[in-house]
């Protein structure tokens, strides 16, 4: 029977050889090589985590807040080094998703026959 953390340190290897994982690394670079491209994402990465703060801690939102994350966006959207940045993102959170089921699928199955029976 094979050991379960030298599985997932297979897991972990093959992300880090993985195109998508290749892709985000090379984009993240782009971005953060270019000074004025940097302190775009970092603003957007700080507006982002200021709004998920106040969510998590129960605050309000304020509609001035909203817009202002709109604006955000909007800007960081148009630039084409944080696009592809976004993009490589979300396809690496994807396959990561997409694992995950994989390795909880026993679970599922063990749960999901309970409650048929």
């Amino acid at each position: 029977m094979a050991n379960i953390y030298d599985l997932a340190y297979d897991l972990e290897k093959g992300l880090r050889e993985s195109e998508e994982f290749q892709d985000l690394k090379q984009s993240y670079e782009n971005v953060m090589n270019d000074p004025t491209t940097k302190q775009m994402f970092d603003n957007f990465r700080d507006t982002q985590m200021n709004l998920q703060q106040k969510q998590m801690q129960g605050e309000e939102i304020s509609e001035e807040e909203v817009e202002e994350a709109k604006k955000v966006v909007e800007l960081v959207q148009q630039q084409e080094d944080i696009s592809k940045l976004m993009e490589a993102e979300q396809r690496l959170n994807t396959m990561i998703n997409d694992v995950s089921k994989i390795i909880t699928k026993p679970l599922e199955e063990l749960y999901g026959e309970d409650e048929q029976a």
